[in-house]
């Protein structure tokens, strides 16, 4: 059936699998506010909200981006660019997403529901900050880490202060990360006018600022644990997120990047899963 194939390739345009990135950030959240495991009935939504929220953002960045990828080499092969999918296909995609959020959310409790347009917005509109801002790199991470915070709403039904912690490292660990992927694209966006943080700084400056984000999320990792007074298996998290994330930097340099694939699929999925581990294992083992 052309609708099931033109869902396979979407998914595979949007690299559904890679939900793993964040998923587990977003079920520490929950966990820090049932301070253990949260009901089951709460945690299944949360995990349908959470990958119908990044299905809907990644969609509507392919097609935000659709003319920029199509002159970029190294996104000329995409869906979209080659059609083999059309936007109005991707677009009913991405609606249908956005429609499965906010039901999601509406399971949850009344603040997730009031909050779900609020989240879809920073979501959708991160697209469209590349054109204007050096800085969409953070953007990108707030919108992950948005993620957390998520979560201890659907939980408590109201937020603490104190997940913002988690907001902020995984805002800043995205944002290195992403930072570390737009070198890719160091030529190409001085050429058609895209803001990066590459782009105005240069490959190696650039890669200190994603050193420097990632040093900031590891500070904020070690301040989440005094706040919630966690013990030693999570300060072992951080510790194992720390050697990961040196692994990764020790894959890239100003001159060679070819190995920047790995760093950023392989390496940032085990870290948030590793990081997931340790919390829950901290959680439980009280």
């Amino acid at each position: 059936m052309p609708v099931l194939h033109n869902l396979r390739i979407t998914l595979e345009m949007i690299k559904w699998e890679h939900s793993v990135f964040v998923l587990p950030f977003a079920l520490c959240g929950a966990m820090l506010a049932a301070n253990g495991l949260p009901n089951a009935r709460v945690l299944v939504w949360i995990i349908v909200a959470m990958v119908a929220a990044r299905s809907a953002a990644m969609a509507f960045n392919r097609l935000a981006d659709a003319a920029t990828d199509a002159a970029n080499p190294r996104t000329q092969t995409r869906a979209l660019p080659t059609g083999t999918l059309t936007p109005a296909f991707v677009a009913t995609f991405v609606c249908v997403s956005c429609a499965v959020f906010v039901f999601a959310a509406s399971q949850l409790n009344r603040l997730s529901l009031l909050l779900s347009p609020v989240a879809l917005a920073v979501l959708l509109l991160y697209s469209y900050t590349k054109r204007f801002t050096r800085w969409s790199h953070l953007v990108l991470g707030f919108a992950m880490g948005m993620a957390p915070s998520a979560a201890w709403i659907a939980v408590r039904g109201s937020l603490d202060p104190r997940i913002l912690l988690l907001t902020a490292a995984v805002t800043f660990w995205g944002g290195g990360f992403d930072v570390l992927y737009a070198c890719q694209d160091y030529d190409f966006d001085r050429q058609s006018g895209l803001h990066s943080i590459p782009r105005y700084f240069g490959i190696g400056k650039s890669l200190w600022i994603a050193r420097v984000f990632h040093m900031t999320m590891l500070l904020l990792l070690v301040s989440l644990i005094v706040v919630f007074g966690l013990g030693k298996l999570a300060i072992a998290g951080v510790v194992v997120v720390a050697l990961l994330l040196a692994y990764e930097h020790s894959l890239v340099s100003p001159h060679d990047l070819s190995k920047l694939n790995a760093a950023f699929f392989t390496m940032n999925g085990v870290i948030s899963v590793v990081f997931f581990m340790f919390v829950v294992g901290d959680l439980l083992l009280r």
